[in-house]
């Protein structure tokens, strides 16, 4: 998983594979058969693991405008370690794959859908009680947090600078307000 979420599909090749995993080449071939269904089975790990629970966690624990601002902090953490702008395998298989392959394109759609219900049911929280705009349109807020989430996960690979994610994150959540 962290081979294809580090490289992409395409940059990753067996021997990335073979490294990241320790199993040998014919061993994968016999287990997945190829590398697309290697990599479906990561993606589809990522999906549960990573992404799912991460939202699970926040939006049971934090409130509201905490969760979006969490789950935003998160990615701009990563600008400050070595090597750790991956942005978000969804993501990033979004962009490389997505246009390509039906069924990856139904998988991507499905996680963008979970994150955008995530928002709603953030900024539903958030307006019930007071801390954001109740004369707003939830539906609306949340199809913008996910658009603007979805650049902001872009940015994350191509301008990794904290401070300007972080203004990012900023304005997202006062547009709320």
């Amino acid at each position: 998983m962290e081979a294809f979420w580090a490289q992409g599909y395409e940059a990753t090749s067996m021997r990335d594979l073979v490294d990241a995993t320790g199993v040998n080449r014919a061993s994968l071939y016999a287990t997945y058969g190829d590398k697309r269904e290697l990599f479906l089975t990561a993606f589809r790990k990522y999906d549960e693991k990573v992404r799912q629970r991460t939202l699970d966690e926040l939006s049971k624990n934090l409130a509201p405008a905490d969760a979006i601002r969490a789950i935003f902090d998160k990615f701009i953490g990563q600008t400050c370690q070595p090597g750790g702008n991956w942005g978000c395998l969804m993501a990033n298989t979004a962009l490389e794959l997505a246009a390509h392959d039906a069924e990856i394109a139904r998988m991507v759609n499905q996680a963008q859908d979970s994150i955008k219900a995530f928002f709603l049911t953030m900024i539903r929280k958030g307006q019930a009680s007071g801390d954001f705009n109740s004369g707003g349109d939830a539906e609306v807020f949340a199809r913008q947090a996910l658009a603007a989430f979805l650049g902001f996960l872009v940015m994350i690979r191509s301008r990794p600078d904290a401070g300007y994610l972080g203004a990012v994150r900023d304005s997202v959540l006062a547009s709320f307000r």
